[in-house]
C-alpha cells in the first residue's frame, strides 16, 4: 500500500501559536486568520543652517560677509530627493521629436518585385520591407513625451538642498559673493577685463563657473559670452542640473537675499500669514452678504 503524504501547515511560523503543543484539529479554518497589515509611517523632516559666504570687492579683497539660510532635506532622504529632481530636469528638456518611417510610411513598395513562384528566390511582397535598403525601421523611435511631474515643494527643497550641498561640501572657494562687477563693465563689453575679474576673485577660466544674478547687464552678458565654461543664472533659469555641474557658485547680494526670501523658512510663513488675511477677507465678505440676506422688504420699509 502507498503511503499517504500529509502536509502540516503549523509548522510555518505564519500559522504557530503562542503554545509549544500543536494544535489538536485536524483541519484548518482560513477564515480565522486575519494577518495584520504592516504599520508604515512616513517622517520627513527639514534642517536649516546658516551657511557664511566671503564678500569680494572688484579688487578681490574681501570686504564682508553674508550667510544663507535655505530649507535642506535630512541627510536620509536629500540624496533621493536630489536625484528625483536631477531626473525631472533632464527629462523635461527633451524634446521627444526623434521620428522614424516604417515600412508602411516610407514612400514607394507597392508593387511586389518578382512572382510569388518559378523564380527560385524568396517570397517577397515588397521593396520597402526592413530588410532591404531604404526600406522602413522597425520598432524605430516616434515623437514622445518625455516630462515627468514633481511636487512643487519637493523640487524647490532639492534645489536648495543642491545649493546648500555645493556650497558646503564644495571647499574654501566653492561659493562667493561679490559686488560692483557691473561698474566694471559699464562703459563697454571687454572678456579680457571679465577674464581678469573672474581672476582676482580666485576664479579660472577653465573652471565651471556659475553665477546667481537677479539681472544681467548687457555689457556683461556680452563680455562672458564668450567663456564656454561660464553660466549666468537669474531666477528665472535657476535650475538644479547648472547648481550641481558647478565647480564654483558666485552670488549676488541681491540674490542671496532672494535665495533667503523663497527658499528659506520665511517662505512658508508669508504664504501662512497671507492665507490668514484671505481668510479674514473671505469672513468680511461672508458677514455682509449675510447681513444683506437678513434685510426683508418689510424691514427696510
Amino acid at each position: 500500500m502507498a503511503s499517504s503524504i500529509s502536509l502540516n501547515f503549523f509548522s510555518s511560523s505564519l500559522f504557530s501559536s503562542s503554545s509549544s503543543k500543536p494544535p489538536s484539529s485536524k483541519t484548518l479554518n482560513f477564515h480565522s486568520f486575519s494577518p495584520k497589515k504592516p504599520q508604515t509611517s512616513l517622517t520627513f523632516s527639514v534642517n536649516s543652517q546658516l551657511t557664511p559666504i566671503p564678500i569680494l570687492d572688484i579688487s578681490g579683497e574681501k570686504v564682508g560677509e553674508t550667510f544663507l539660510n535655505l530649507k535642506t532635506a535630512s541627510p536620509d532622504t536629500a540624496r533621493a530627493v536630489v536625484h528625483r529632481a536631477v531626473v525631472h530636469h533632464l527629462q523635461n528638456r527633451r524634446r521627444g521629436t526623434a521620428s522614424t518611417l516604417t515600412r508602411a510610411e516610407v514612400r514607394g513598395g507597392g508593387i511586389k518585385p518578382y512572382p510569388q513562384k518559378k523564380t527560385g528566390r524568396a517570397r517577397r511582397g515588397s521593396q520597402r520591407t526592413p530588410l532591404r535598403p531604404g526600406g522602413g525601421v522597425v520598432f524605430g523611435p516616434k515623437p514622445k513625451d518625455w516630462s515627468i511631474k514633481m511636487n512643487k515643494k519637493e523640487k524647490r527643497l532639492a534645489l536648495s538642498t543642491a545649493i546648500h550641498s555645493v556650497v558646503t561640501d564644495g571647499g574654501a572657494g566653492a561659493a562667493l559673493a561679490v559686488e560692483g562687477f557691473g561698474d566694471a563693465l559699464s562703459e563697454k563689453p571687454k572678456t579680457k577685463e571679465f577674464i581678469g575679474l573672474m581672476k582676482r576673485w580666485g576664479l579660472e577660466p577653465k573652471e565651471k563657473v556659475v553665477f546667481m544674478v537677479m539681472d544681467v547687464d548687457e555689457n556683461v552678458e556680452k563680455s562672458g559670452r564668450n567663456i564656454g565654461t561660464l553660466k549666468m543664472l537669474t531666477p528665472r533659469s535657476l535650475n538644479i542640473y547648472d547648481i550641481l555641474n558647478a565647480d564654483k557658485l558666485v552670488f549676488t547680494k541681491d540674490s542671496v537675499n532672494y535665495l533667503n526670501a523663497m527658499y528659506g523658512f520665511d517662505y512658508e510663513v508669508q504664504d501662512d500669514e497671507e492665507d490668514d488675511d484671505d481668510d479674514e477677507e473671505y469672513e468680511e465678505v461672508d458677514d455682509v452678504d449675510g447681513d444683506e440676506q437678513d434685510e426683508t422688504p418689510e424691514a427696510a420699509e
